[in-house]
């Protein structure tokens, strides 16, 4: 880990697959440093898909104020630009009260916006996007996926064929520029300014991992998920938004619309969030300057490692900054 520079006001990014316990850690670790949480997460910017996403409910957030959640409705779009855009105003508020913002970072594409900048990429064009929709639709999104295969494999090789918006993205910015979505994302990008990211990693055994999925996904059901699904659709809120493509939303909609038995629509969620999570891992593994904690983040022993870490790295970067915060 290099010295932060002079000035700079630290910002912690706890990254790690789905399940890691990613939200209990970033709570201890804002309680402990006087901070708070800002979701970096793809799903949990969308209203009303609350068990599901695995949002942190107010009961469980022990007071710590979480930002970044709950912007949208279903049928907004949000893209990892307008993440960026919304993070920096978070991060302006927290450095001027005296906040240490705690990152809990799901979504790595998210996080890579935020810390080095997007490049500018094609704007949309309406009639591309619609006319591979309508592969999709006649075809199905594993054809849309080996399109996009053969033309962008790494951007294939980190989205998953249920994630159609991602997938036309990265198609349309492939036709229109000639380039992968990957190497416009490289270049010229406005990096942030001002601040200096300590980032801690949990990756937990795999056969733990997979058990831990396994329990949570029974835990989702007793929660009521099942139910959270049948309040959505009788919002009216349209099949084919995106918080339908989240994993688990569109195995219960196609459910209840009797096209799938519950142990099969079960079966599949616990297979793609397994599959979910190699891929977190995966990007997370190329994620530079990650101070890597072996188990999970509710752990006693983990979070006391992750806590001792903090402490040497914030103290490095002079923090608290403002009040001074009892036992830091």
């Amino acid at each position: 880990m290099t010295s932060p520079e002079p000035h700079a006001f630290p910002l912690v990014a706890i990254v790690g697959p789905t399940g890691a316990g990613k939200s209990v850690l970033g709570i201890a670790v804002a309680e402990r440093f006087g901070g708070e949480v800002v979701c970096c997460d793809s799903t949990q910017v969308y209203r009303h898909f609350d068990i599901g996403t695995a949002k942190a409910p107010p009961t469980e957030q022990s007071g710590i104020p979480h930002h970044l959640v709950d912007l949208l409705d279903a049928g907004e779009v949000f893209t990892a630009g307008e993440y960026r855009l919304r993070a920096l105003a978070v991060l302006d508020d927290l450095r001027r009260r005296g906040k240490l913002p705690v990152f809990t970072v799901g979504t790595g594409l998210y996080l890579r916006a935020l810390l080095e900048g997007l490049s500018d990429a094609p704007t949309r064009s309406d009639e591309l996007r619609e006319r591979l929709r309508r592969l999709a639709e006649t075809h199905g999104h594993e054809y849309l996926h080996r399109i996009l295969a053969r033309l962008d494999p790494a951007a294939a090789a980190r989205i998953a064929p249920r994630d159609l918006t991602k997938m036309i993205r990265a198609l349309e910015v492939r036709l229109l520029t000639g380039k992968p979505i990957t190497e416009l994302h490289r270049a010229g990008r406005p990096q942030l300014e001002g601040y200096h990211a300590i980032k801690v990693g949990l990756k937990p055994p795999r056969a733990a991992l997979y058990q831990r999925i396994e329990r949570r996904v029974d835990a989702m059901f007793a929660a009521g998920w099942l139910e959270e699904v049948k309040r959505l659709m009788s919002a009216g809120i349209p099949a084919d938004s995106k918080p339908f493509q989240f994993i688990g939303y569109g195995e219960l909609q196609k459910h209840l619309a009797g096209v799938i038995a519950l142990d099969a629509a079960v079966a599949a969620i616990r297979q793609a969030t397994r599959r979910y999570a190699k891929r977190q891992l995966t990007w997370f593994r190329k994620e530079t300057g990650v101070r890597w904690f072996e188990g999970f983040g509710d752990d006693e022993v983990v979070a006391a490692g992750v806590a001792e870490y903090l402490g040497e790295q914030l103290r490095l970067a002079s923090w608290p900054r403002g009040p001074r915060l009892e036992g830091v």
